[in-house]
């Protein structure tokens, strides 16, 4: 059976560790590194568009400029001189149609091989808007290289205006090696990027990351390891205080997991000794019964308090393993008088008339609370015990030692106090004031009463704090609210005696 179960927890372990793997494209370096290269590239092609459609207008201003440079030396000479051989070789150095030049109004046709029958499209490059040249170079990559273009405009300080027809096949070449120049630039500029931009985030991000994700996943698989837990590396960005509260979560939910581990050891040992504890009250219980048929008058005087302590006891090893279940039945409540309950709870504090320890009931004997009777005297209970448990500590003979219950009516409110002139809570008590195992002010207490106090007085509808803790004066405050009245029963109340008169 234990290497079975041997066999499982290591299953399930191993299970847990491969929910942490993550596959190679899933993995969030994976994705970054293909949407940087995705980013970079469209920010490449948005740089592309305005950078061919200048190299279109500059290509467009070099053959111009070229064309302008020979119209200087044809002007300057006598154009018919030239041979036709001389002409061609001046065309065909710059792809030309035929060049022409404007000056004072006046057209003068100086070099032609071919007039076109038409031009396509007439270019003025010094005058092309940003957006018409990007629209002009799309249409010359997509649809050019059989069109006519006329490029005409003025070059350097010169008062002549140029022309040149030119057929837009070589300037569509030219384009397109451009393209694929810049395309192959701009993949090697994405892959360079791509790959910086992966390394710097990963280092800064990614792994810091990971294994955030490894410090989560190897303490899935062991919570109650402590070697399981983040330690943090003293980061001061978001990241670093990302690992500092993990490591905190971690170490908070060992906590919790240890206190209800001890939990569940502690009620595994309150059921087994709660059989025999009934049965050994039981016991007590039917010789107790006997003591009412001695006639003595102090062993009658004391054998009802026996009882009820008895009884006490028996419906207390019942509760036990009720607590932390929500299963507390809820409050019978009742009109009490408290001063009678609280001489109660002093008697079932097992002091001796000649203790030190003073016990005061400090309360009017007409006073009157609406509560359970049971609970409310174990909530007092549970603070005197603690009250006289702290005091006893002291040995001291001059100081002094006592304990008192005091109480008022505010309305339709009872305030009760519960004060003693120990030395005080400590400041982990303070801290963990109503939690169980955690609130204790003594070596070996488990923190069990002020837990239990605290839900019954919110069943009650009220609530306890702690009102001062300093040496010499310890008090607590509990507030009561009498339960509701139901407005059909008030107007029941109210109704009666109209009808009985």
């Amino acid at each position: 059976m234990a290497v079975g179960k041997g066999e499982e927890g290591g299953q399930g372990v191993a299970a847990r560790a491969d929910f942490g793997a993550v596959p190679w494209p899933r993995k969030l370096s994976t994705k970054l590194l293909g949407l940087t290269i995705l980013f970079v590239l469209i920010a490449e092609v948005l740089i592309f568009i305005p950078s061919i459609a200048n190299f279109r207008l500059r290509w467009l201003e070099e053959r111009l400029a070229t064309a302008a440079a020979a119209s200087v030396v044809l002007v300057q000479s006598d154009a018919g001189e030239l041979s036709p051989g001389l002409r061609n070789d001046v065309l065909m150095a710059l792809g030309a149609k035929a060049i022409a030049v404007r000056t004072d109004g006046v057209s003068r046709l100086l070099v032609v091989s071919d007039m076109p029958p038409r031009v396509d499209e007439h270019i003025q490059p010094m005058r092309v808007q940003p957006v018409e040249a990007m629209f002009g170079a799309l249409d010359t990559l997509v649809s050019g290289g059989d069109r006519m273009l006329r490029v005409f405009g003025r070059v350097g300080q010169s008062d002549m205006e140029f022309e040149l027809i030119i057929p837009d096949g070589g300037l569509r070449d030219a384009m397109l090696i451009y393209a694929r120049n810049v395309a192959i630039l701009s993949l090697l500029i994405s892959l360079i990027t791509a790959a910086l931009v992966f390394f710097a985030i990963h280092a800064i991000m990614i792994r810091p990351i990971r294994e955030l994700r490894n410090s989560m996943v190897a303490f899935a698989a062991a919570p109650d390891d402590p070697t399981r837990i983040l330690r943090p590396s003293g980061r001061r960005d978001e990241l670093g205080v990302a690992e500092q509260g993990l490591s905190a979560m971690q170490a908070q939910l060992q906590r919790t997991l240890g206190e209800q581990k001890h939990l569940a050891d502690l009620g595994l040992a309150v059921s087994k000794i709660n059989h025999d504890m009934r049965n050994i009250l039981a016991s007590a219980q039917l010789m107790s019964d006997r003591l009412q048929s001695v006639d003595d008058p102090s062993v009658q005087m004391i054998a009802p308090k026996l009882l009820r302590a008895i009884d006490r006891a028996v419906s207390y090893t019942e509760g036990v393993l009720a607590y932390g279940r929500a299963q507390e039945p809820p409050p019978a409540r009742r009109i009490l008088r408290l001063s009678r309950l609280v001489d109660d709870v002093f008697s079932m504090l097992g002091l001796d008339t000649g203790s030190a320890i003073e016990c005061v009931n400090a309360v009017d004997p007409g006073l009157e609370v609406d509560a359970d009777s049971e609970q409310l005297f174990r909530i007092l209970t549970n603070l005197a015990r603690n009250a006289v448990q702290a005091m006893s500590s002291d040995m001291d003979g001059a100081v002094v030692r006592r304990l008192t219950v005091s109480a008022e009516r505010e309305g339709s409110v009872s305030r009760i106090f519960v004060e003693d002139t120990g030395p005080g809570l400590p400041a982990k008590a303070r801290d963990n004031l109503f939690a169980a195992f955690r609130g204790s002010a003594r070596s070996g207490g488990t923190g069990l009463g002020l837990a239990i106090a605290h839900e019954l007085v919110r069943a009650h509808g009220g609530t306890i704090e702690l009102v001062e803790s300093i040496g010499g004066r310890t008090l607590f405050s509990i507030l009561i609210p009498d339960q509701p009245v139901r407005l059909q029963d008030a107007r029941r109340t109210l109704h009666r005696p109209a009808r009985e008169a």
